[in-house]
């Protein structure tokens, strides 16, 4: 009842506010060329907190209409050949914004970060924040959202195959990464080894990739960072257009297509968009891996109105895949058997139809992002409701073995108090409240209600040459485990009643050494309460090759994290050093101590022998570097390089902390030569060189060896007469069908023997303008 009484006065305060009666005005101006004052036709304008758009016409002149009469906004202008421009536009001083782009191979230098409490280029941004374009995700062929993502510097993924990834940074990952999907938290039981993200990858526009301590603006769970999934602004006014996309992957058979339609009728915006993917099972030079398919639908619509009083919209979307789970690993000649011991060919394991074990998970969200003008200030409300019911089938096709049925309400208000630019605060209030039920035969976690609440302040002060920025935070979480007994009046769970509570705080600095130089440097706390598996497992999980067995008195975990990053953006060059040190006081992990075992008997009576782990906890060290050289000799060829290591250690023992990514350096060169009728052409050939893993924890790690993978790709672009762009690439990974294992993959710890990454695979891919 209190959850519906706070949606209720949550809904009134945002139908009612008297910023419906905010004054308009439009928003008028020029982009040109700073060195000749040309004007630059088809630039792109963008207000990020308006969620506005428009672009210029033929004398480079651009118009954004339903701009509140009062308030200040960034103003972000991207051009192709030239350097992304921002500028902060004070509507009640003037209503006009000329911009001036310089040329530049780099374009992207002042990207708009929005993931913070306020949007702001990234040169005055302090946090380690990273921005993945829409074009840079589909070139990297990736079969799911985080695996587009595994090449940033600092990214890494815990995978299971090719449908399942799990981000994370900077060695940390799991519950210490959150996800943000249309500007909700995503709660899908991300605390399991095999649960991915529960996203559509069609549908993210850009993904922010915030590094580094993030409890202070999201609460507990963003200890080690967080990925930012944002969809793309609605259309300008009076636009209607759409999209089609599809690609083919030769290595599983993938099939993906996304059928996506938009428009904007006088402030009144939509989106809906359908994507399906199917995949056979995936091979490497010597195997196909039996059951290893999988296949996923998603549906997605955005209602929304776009008014002088700012802005609110409707997220509903709905998720769903059905994944194979591999159990065993091949002979030692390298060959799959089936459970009679007969040998499968790879014929035999290219089907698309799942075996047992699987799971099927359906996630249902809905998020109501609002944007309310205040005179000079500006409240924002998201309200969401999340829906995760994940069923495993082991002995049956029809009746699961584990069957959760998560609901999530979660709500986050942001007050920004008016400003002259200068100092800017804000204030926020964050919550969440959860319910878990099983519904099926087998227990993993018990059933449990959760209940947390954050509030926090923020202060940010901007001058000539940067900014400093400092905060504030505390969040209060109790969670109520509840017992179960057997028909035999045997105890699966014990009943528990944890509660935390924790002071987080931010302070760091972005300063403009030079022109080209910006020097940053942050010190921020991190938070993070124990999970639901940590606190009560009792079970084998399918697909994980263990029994967990939880510790409902762990503590919570806490983080201190330093880091400084030195940057340099120049037209032909750019370059970054950011080096960084995390201590985490009660790090919880899992292991596997003494070669403890346990007797398994599933429903059908069978017993099997299997490892027991148990979650205990340490005070553990993280450090580690990233750096990346571009190098633009000339505007059409560029030469990236990026390296990235991470150290983790146990404090106790001297030991390492168990899933610590390996160092990597990767190298691509790509050129983009200019040619007349088609636009956006590229060719790349990229080099990953991953180092060997040799620290690892030894009670249930093993060392890695060293691998080296070459990827190229090739693209372009037709413009259509209505002014759209049809886009063609072709994207090979792997190209040299390498064996081998990455040091976070979960079926190196496959039964009788590990299974190699996935070997060769070539995507052809083909988008379609609809307008």
């Amino acid at each position: 009842m209190k959850k519906l009484s706070f949606l209720l006065f949550s809904l009134f305060v945002l139908f009612f506010s008297p910023a419906r009666a905010a004054a308009v005005a439009e928003l008028k101006g020029k982009v040109v060329d700073a060195a000749s004052g040309s004007p630059l036709p088809g630039a792109s304008v963008y207000i990020a907190d308006l969620r506005a758009v428009t672009t210029t016409d033929a004398r480079g002149f651009f118009v954004l209409p339903n701009v509140p009469a009062k308030g200040r906004f960034l103003v972000e202008v991207r051009y192709v050949g030239y350097k992304t421009r921002s500028q902060f536009v004070d509507v009640a001083k003037g209503l006009s914004a000329d911009i001036a782009l310089e040329p530049s191979a780099i374009e992207a230098a002042e990207v708009v970060i929005t993931g913070s409490p306020f949007s702001s280029n990234n040169r005055t941004n302090s946090l380690s924040v990273v921005g993945v374009s829409k074009d840079q995700l589909r070139q990297t062929a990736g079969t799911n959202i985080i695996d587009a993502l595994a090449k940033i510097p600092g990214v890494a993924q815990v995978t299971t195959g090719g449908a399942i990834s799990k981000p994370v940074i900077r060695g940390l990952g799991y519950n210490r990464v959150l996800t943000m999907i249309d500007g909700a938290r995503e709660e899908a039981q991300q605390w399991g080894d095999e649960h991915g993200a529960q996203a559509d990858q069609f549908a993210a526009a850009r993904i922010e990739i915030l590094k580094g301590p993030a409890s202070l603006l999201y609460g507990s769970d963003a200890l080690g960072g967080v990925i930012n999934i944002l969809d793309d602004y609605a259309p300008a006014e009076g636009t209607v257009n759409g999209e089609f996309i599809t690609t083919y992957s030769t290595n599983n058979g993938l099939t993906a297509s996304s059928l996506m339609m938009q428009g904007n009728d006088q402030g009144f915006v939509y989106r809906g968009r359908l994507s399906y993917k199917n995949a056979y099972s995936y091979g490497y030079k010597a195997a196909v891996v039996p059951n290893s398919g999988f296949d996923e639908t998603n549906g997605s619509a955005m209602l929304g109105l776009n008014r002088n009083w700012g802005y609110s919209h409707l997220n509903l979307s709905w998720f769903n895949t059905n994944v194979g789970l591999v159990e065993e690993g091949p002979d030692d000649d390298g060959r799959f058997r089936n459970e009679e011991g007969e040998l499968l060919d790879k014929e035999a394991s290219r089907v698309r139809r799942l075996g047992l074990p699987n799971q099927n998970i359906n996630h249902y969200r809905a998020v109501w992002n609002n944007n309310l003008i205040l005179g000079r200030s500006r409240l924002r409300a998201t309200l969401g409701f999340q829906k995760n019911v994940r069923k495993e089938f082991e002995e049956s096709a029809s009746e699961p073995g584990l069957n959760l049925d998560l609901n999530s309400y979660t709500y986050d208000f942001k007050y920004y108090f008016a400003n002259n630019g200068k100092w800017e605060p804000v204030v926020g209030l964050q919550g969440m409240y959860q319910e878990n039920a099983n519904k099926g035969d087998e227990f993993l976690i018990p059933d449990y209600n959760s209940n947390n609440i954050g509030v926090f302040g923020y202060l940010k002060r901007t001058f000539g040459k940067g900014a400093i920025n400092l905060g504030a935070r505390y969040d209060y979480k109790k969670v109520n485990g509840f017992d179960l007994m057997t028909d035999e009046d045997e105890t699966v769970f014990n009943a528990f009643h944890n509660r935390f509570s924790n002071f987080s705080g931010s302070a760091g600095a972005a300063f403009e050494l030079t022109k080209n130089v910006v020097l940053k440097g942050n010190v921020g706390s991190g938070f993070r309460a124990p999970n639901l598996a940590e606190l009560g497992a009792n079970g084998r999980h399918e697909g994980t090759f263990r029994y967990e067995i939880g510790n409902s008195a762990l503590k919570q975990e806490n983080s201190l994290q330093a880091d400084l990053a030195l940057e340099y953006s120049g037209n032909s060059i750019s370059a970054s050093l950011n080096a960084y040190a995390n201590r985490i006081y009660n790090y919880i992990y899992p292991g596997n101590f003494g070669n403890e075992q346990i007797d398994y008997t599933n429903e059908d009576g069978e017993t099997e022998v299997l490892p027991v782990y148990r979650f205990v906890q340490t005070n553990a060290d993280l450090v580690g570097a990233e750096a990346s050289l571009d190098i633009h000799p000339v505007r059409s060829l560029h030469f990236e390089n990026t390296f990235a290591y991470t150290r983790g250690t146990n404090r106790a023992d001297g030991s390492a902390l168990p899933f610590i990514p390996a160092a990597t350096i990767n190298n691509e060169l790509r050129f983009e030569p200019q040619i007349k009728g088609l636009a956006d052409t590229y060719i790349r050939l990229s080099v990953s060189n991953v180092f060997g893993q040799k620290r690892f924890e030894p009670e249930f790690e093993t060392a890695t060896a060293a691998y080296t993978l070459f990827d190229a790709g090739i693209g372009t672009g037709f413009k259509t007469r209505r002014g759209g762009e049809l886009k063609l690439w072709i994207t090979g990974q792997n190209l040299l069908n390498k064996e081998y294992f990455n040091h976070l993959s979960r079926y190196k710890y496959a039964q009788r023997n590990g299974i190699y990454n996935p070997g060769r695979n070539v995507t052809f891919g083909l988008s379609v303008p609809l307008m």
